[in-house]
Parts: C-alpha cells; sequence; structure tokens
C-alpha cells in the first residue's frame, strides 16, 4: 500500500487554504467552517502539498530539510492520509 501511496499527488481540497497566521504562531488551515491550527510537523509537510509533487517528492525534499529526523515516509504518509480522511487534502 505505501508504494501507492508514494506516487500519488496530494493537494489542498477545494476551499481550503494553508498560510501562516501570525496570530496563532503556526501555520494554519483555513475553509469555509473554521480553521485548523497546525502543529510544527503538519506545517511542514503541508507547505510541500502543491498539487504538483508526489509524496515520494514531499518525504524527499523533508529528509533532506530535517536529515536529523531520520526515515520520514511512514510518518509523511501517515499524516497524509489522516488529513484525506479528514478532508483537507485529496490524494490523486
Amino acid at each position: 500500500m505505501m508504494d501507492t501511496v508514494m506516487a500519488k499527488t496530494p493537494k489542498l481540497r477545494r476551499g481550503f487554504r494553508f498560510q501562516w497566521e501570525p496570530a496563532q504562531e503556526s501555520y494554519v488551515l483555513l475553509y469555509p467552517e473554521g480553521m485548523v491550527k497546525l502543529n510544527g510537523s503538519a506545517g511542514a509537510i503541508l507547505k510541500e502539498v502543491d498539487g504538483e509533487r508526489s509524496v515520494e517528492t514531499i518525504v524527499a525534499t523533508l529528509e533532506q530539510a530535517f536529515p536529523d529526523a531520520g526515515p520520514l515516509a511512514k510518518d509523511v504518509e501517515a499524516f497524509l492520509q489522516e488529513a484525506a480522511n479528514q478532508h483537507w487534502i485529496e490524494m490523486v
């Protein structure tokens, strides 16, 4: 299953906007019904979601940016799957 997820390209669902929110001092996900305040890891992952790069590319980018974190594929996949379950993103 992981191989198929790694090949998918996540994108924000229509109506959702990802941005830095100075008042919250964190990244947030805005949508018509409200806002989700993201922790640092979630913000770092969603910052890479642009609708063009695959999960595999996102993982490689994050592993390069955070070399001390070790392998990140399982964590990134798990977060993106949960984000899809929450209807924040689509995996195409």
